[in-house]
């Protein structure tokens, strides 16, 4: 049976339309709210260079940089994404940042991008802890930083430092289920959906590639099946001897 060439190729001229339509909505959002917004369009067929159009200049990323983790974690959930509305994230250098993050399907409901809308609103906060300050009200706000860049492997970074950083132990320490739990959370929030990111997960953590890919596969197959007591798989040992 001869592959549907034709209709992938519709599908692709499809979503590139849709791509090359909103290059025009970005300029005209961002020109309308001002200097403190940005709006991102992303290709998540590309997602180690997502950024394929942007206005504005919140997070410092230019076309051809790379998705946040915001981004990957709605890349990992394929066509069940839903959008992502009003959520408060801060940057590296320390912006606040209040964004929306809309997918893109197709005319199939396929998702294959996004358009997020970027607002610096840390000149409100600001303002809004001096006034509660004067008026005896003290509300923490605490959120969490997501890393906006133009290399996807500071991305791929972050997550796997964060995933570390739940367990408050180095690597070596962890024993296997914790290990699979790990790279189960790696890949739910689409790290390895990346090019190169097993790789890039095994140079993090200090361990071979194949490894990185053992683990990974089998972190996949626990989702799949409850393992029996008899089902257990062996340690994976490099030709080094190191037992990972």
């Amino acid at each position: 049976m001869r592959p549907d060439t034709e209709g992938d190729g519709q599908r692709t001229r499809e979503q590139d339309a849709i791509i090359a339509a909103l290059g025009p909505v970005a300029d005209g959002i961002a020109a309308t709210l001002g200097s403190f917004c940005e709006v991102v369009v992303h290709d998540f067929r590309r997602p180690e260079r997502s950024v394929v159009a942007i206005a504005g200049s919140v997070t410092g990323r230019s076309v051809g940089g790379s998705m946040s983790e915001i981004g990957m974690g709605v890349l990992a959930r394929g066509d069940e994404a839903e959008d992502r509305l009003n959520y408060v994230t801060r940057t590296s250098g320390g912006k606040l940042v209040k964004s929306s993050t809309m997918v893109l399907r197709d005319s199939a409901g396929t998702v294959f991008g996004a358009l997020c809308v970027n607002l610096d609103i840390t000149a409100v906060q600001q303002a809004g802890s001096l006034i509660g300050e004067l008026a005896g009200v003290q509300a923490p706000f605490g959120v969490p930083t997501t890393t906006f860049g133009n290399d996807i492997d500071s991305v791929v970074d972050a997550l796997v430092d964060t995933e570390q950083l739940r367990h408050s132990r180095p690597w070596n320490a962890l024993d296997r289920e914790e290990r699979l739990r790990l790279f189960a959370r790696l890949d739910a929030d689409g790290v390895f959906a990346v090019r190169g990111a097993p790789g890039r997960v095994a140079e993090r953590l200090g361990i071979s590639r194949a490894s990185a890919y053992s683990y990974l596969a089998q972190a996949r197959n626990a989702t799949t099946a409850e393992p029996g007591p008899d089902d257990a798989v062996p340690a994976h040992h490099e030709p080094n001897g190191e037992r990972t």
